[in-house]
C-alpha cells in the first residue's frame, strides 16, 4: 500500500500500511466513495498533520477526536479549518484562552493552524477521515490503531514532548504516554459545552512554552496571522 508520507514518519510507522487493518481501512474508504459518499478531508490532506510536523521535530501534541464534517472545513489538522470557512466554536475558545494567556495576543480572523504545525505542534486527530455531515462516522474503522501507534512511537522514541489532552477522549490516550519522559497537561475540551469548566484559564499554551524553554527548546509562537 503506497502513501505519500513525510520520510521520518514513513520510517516510524510505515509498516502499519501493510497490516490487515489498514488494508481494510483503505478498502472501506474506496467503498465510501463508490457509494457516492463525500469523505473529508480530501485524500491529499489526510496526513497533513504528519507531513507538516516531522517525527523528530514534534514539540507539542494537540489531540483531537474527529475531523470536521462540513464542506471546506477539514484539511488534516486537528481543530484547524481552511481559510474562508467560519472559525468553529471550539477554536474560538482556544483563541479566547490564548488571548487571556498572552497579553497582546491578536485573535485571528480565520482558523487555519498550519503555522503551528510547521513550528512543531502535531495537530493529530484520532480518526483521520469522516463522512460528510456525519460526525464520528469513520470511528472504529482502523484509524485509531494507526494514530495510537503514532502516539506510542513518539512516547517511546522521543523525549520532552508536551501533550495537551483536552476532554475525556483525548485524556484516555494518556495511557500510551510515558509521563516520566514527557509532560501531559489535561483540561476539559474547549467546546462551548465544557470550556467554562476548566479549559478557559488552563494556561496550557504558556505552560507548554515554559516547559520547552526549560529543556532548551524554542517556544512555540502561538500567534496566527
Amino acid at each position: 500500500m503506497s502513501v505519500a508520507l513525510e520520510k521520518s514518519w514513513l520510517e516510524a510507522v510505515g509498516e502499519e500500511f501493510e497490516k490487515d487493518y489498514m488494508i481494510g481501512l483503505k478498502a472501506f474508504l474506496v467503498e465510501e466513495k463508490q457509494n457516492a459518499h463525500t469523505v473529508y478531508p480530501k485524500g491529499a490532506d489526510i496526513f497533513n498533520a504528519l507531513n507538516h510536523t516531522p517525527f523528530d521535530q514534534v514539540k507539542v501534541v494537540i489531540l483531537g477526536q474527529d475531523p470536521y464534517h462540513g464542506q471546506g472545513q477539514a484539511h488534516g489538522l486537528s481543530f484547524s479549518v481552511q481559510k474562508g470557512v467560519a472559525v468553529p466554536p471550539s477554536l474560538k475558545n482556544i483563541y479566547k484562552e490564548l488571548a487571556e494567556d498572552f497579553p497582546g495576543y491578536i485573535t485571528p480572523n480565520h482558523g487555519e493552524l498550519t503555522k503551528w504545525a510547521d513550528e512543531g505542534v502535531l495537530l493529530l486527530n484520532a480518526t483521520l477521515t469522516v463522512r460528510a455531515h456525519e460526525a464520528n462516522s469513520h470511528q472504529g474503522r482502523g484509524w485509531e490503531k494507526f494514530t495510537d501507534r503514532i502516539i506510542t512511537e513518539l512516547s517511546n522514541k522521543r523525549e520532552g514532548i508536551v501533550f495537551l489532552l483536552w476532554g475525556k477522549y483525548a485524556q484516555n490516550k494518556s495511557a500510551l504516554i510515558d509521563g516520566r519522559k514527557h509532560t501531559i497537561l489535561m483540561a476539559p475540551h474547549p467546546s462551548p459545552f465544557s470550556a467554562h469548566t476548566g479549559f478557559l484559564g488552563c494556561k496550557h499554551f504558556s505552560k507548554a512554552n515554559e516547559i520547552l524553554q526549560k529543556e532548551g527548546k524554542a517556544p512555540v509562537d502561538w500567534q496566527i496571522v
